[in-house]
């Protein structure tokens, strides 16, 4: 019987589990120069924290399921709740803002498509205790700058508020603010016509489903874009709202990333728990992927997980989203696979391959990629197989050789070779790879 892959996962091979830790290591880098620190939580945690973070309608996209002990469990769709529930149980009355990241393989039960899988990866952060325009603007500047460490240039960072949607809604008489906030941020998976029906679906009269429209076009560069929401908005929660992204707009100056901001308040964010600032990350592409990213302030989610009130700020890269592009558009370099050094005992004497297995562990200590011919392959055979690695250099170990305390190196590019003392070896080949 043959047993396929479970749907919606995927195997990586070494090439390309090589191009996805260049990309994990550029963002880990980042992350680590504004001294967030690493975190890893359970894979798994129990079915009740996310249905108190999102309601009974969550358990639909995750796998769920009792365990042997008839345990209510999920895998993890998100790692934000998990790191609050971390932070209640031990770091409530840890010295604040704490600075944590992530790189993390997620799970939901959703149909695969282009960019989105059912198994995938994120890399995030979440910086807990600041409610200041300060912490968000940190945030926003690492979204930003983690994306120039790969060098990916071409893109936006598109910022957004709930309280200003907040406000809109009630502008407009709309109970069902988080309903209608859902509505908005599927707009562009919908065409006009049936963005404009679904509002009408939702019970928005002609001329307020107009007056959306006119807000989801309310986007662009800030000195634009936040004039005209000053226009739109009377409420003094809103004008305070729209000061703060100012002050926002000011610091992300600063922090040398304005290049890449804009604002656009049509912006909602599908999790329910965001409260203020929220933002995304747009590259243009012609492979169908949207978001590659995003996050936003939520001030509120730890009280619901049993917490003292605590604000909070943050992000996920989709890992799974931003590759493609990375590839697309040819910014991971080659990497390859292949050792630096390939050991080869002729023949099958006990002292030889001996011999050989010292050399290639001196050359591994001393930091250089080697391998050693493990198959028994006679001479001819075993150099065609270094050919096929790339292999710079092989260190070939004879009988005759080695009793006078000898090994050969053969470079492979040119075909020569030079007989060396075996203990000199490893001097002799960190000199010639430049180590």
């Amino acid at each position: 019987m043959k047993v396929e892959r479970v749907k919606g996962t995927r195997d990586f091979l070494p090439e390309e589990m090589a191009k996805r830790r260049w990309v994990f290591e550029r963002i880990r880098e980042v992350f680590e120069r504004y001294n967030f620190h690493e975190v890893l939580t359970p894979t798994f945690e129990y079915t009740e924290l996310f249905k108190l973070r999102s309601g009974e309608e969550v358990v639909k996209q995750l796998y769920a399921f009792l365990d042997k002990g008839g345990r209510d469990i999920s895998l993890r769709p998100d790692m934000t709740s998990s790191v609050a529930r971390l932070y209640v149980s031990a770091f409530q009355t840890a010295p604040k803002p704490i600075k944590w990241y992530y790189i993390a393989n997620m799970f939901r039960y959703e149909e695969p498509q282009s960019g989105r899988f059912r198994e995938f990866w994120q890399a995030g952060v979440e910086l807990i205790g600041s409610d200041k325009v300060e912490a968000d603007a940190e945030v926003i500047a690492l979204f930003t700058e983690s994306y120039l460490a790969t060098g990916l240039e071409d893109f936006t960072v598109n910022i957004g508020d709930r309280v200003l949607l907040d406000e809109f809604a009630k502008m407009l008489g709309v109970k069902d603010d988080i309903g209608l906030m859902r509505l908005i941020d599927k707009k562009d998976k919908l065409t006009q016509e049936e963005f404009v029906k679904a509002l009408k679906d939702f019970g928005l009269s002609d001329e307020d489903v107009e007056k959306v429209l006119s807000l989801v076009e309310i986007k662009g560069e800030p000195d634009e874009v936040l004039p005209k929401a000053e226009e739109l908005f009377t409420s003094e929660k809103a004008k305070a709202e729209i000061r703060r992204l100012y002050e926002l707009v000011d610091l992300l100056d600063a922090y040398g990333v304005s290049k890449w901001i804009r604002i656009d308040l049509g912006i909602a964010r599908g999790f329910d728990y965001y409260t203020s600032v929220v933002f995304e990350a747009i590259a243009p592409n012609d492979l169908g992927i949207g978001s590659i990213g995003g996050g936003g302030r939520y001030d509120n989610l730890i009280e619901v997980f049993g917490g003292k009130p605590t604000p909070a700020t943050g992000f996920a890269i989709g890992i799974e989203r931003l590759i493609p592009i990375l590839e697309w558009k040819g910014l991971i370099p080659e990497i390859r696979l292949r050792p630096d050094v390939y050991v080869i005992p002729i023949g099958k004497d006990v002292e030889l391959r001996k011999t050989a297995v010292e050399v290639v562990s001196a050359l591994r200590r001393a930091g250089v990629k080697a391998d050693v011919e493990l198959t028994g392959r006679k001479l001819r055979k075993a150099l065609d197989h270094a050919g096929r690695l790339n292999v710079p250099y092989v260190v070939l170990i004879g009988k005759r050789d080695l009793e006078n305390g000898n090994v050969t190196i053969r470079d492979m590019e040119t075909g020569e070779q030079r007989v060396v003392k075996k203990e000199g070896i490893v001097e002799e080949l960190l000199e010639l790879l430049g180590l």
